[in-house]
């Protein structure tokens, strides 16, 4: 039940198109292989720490 109730929580139902050039998207893409992780894990995690670093800084003001 916990497994369902997480499905539904870490729901991914937006998609975000960046432009990188092809060389640096196929080196992030076999460094993030090398490092047994995915692409995307690593950008999700980039725009959450992102998130969390400026979160601070908004209820600052």
């Amino acid at each position: 039940m916990v497994k369902a109730e997480k499905t539904k929580k870490a729901r991914k139902d937006a998609q975000l198109i960046i432009r990188i050039s092809k060389e640096e998207r196929d080196d992030f893409v076999e460094l993030c292989d090398g490092l047994d992780t995915s692409a995307a894990r690593e950008i999700r995690r980039f725009i959450r720490g992102f998130l969390r670093e400026h979160d601070n800084t908004n209820s600052e003001t």
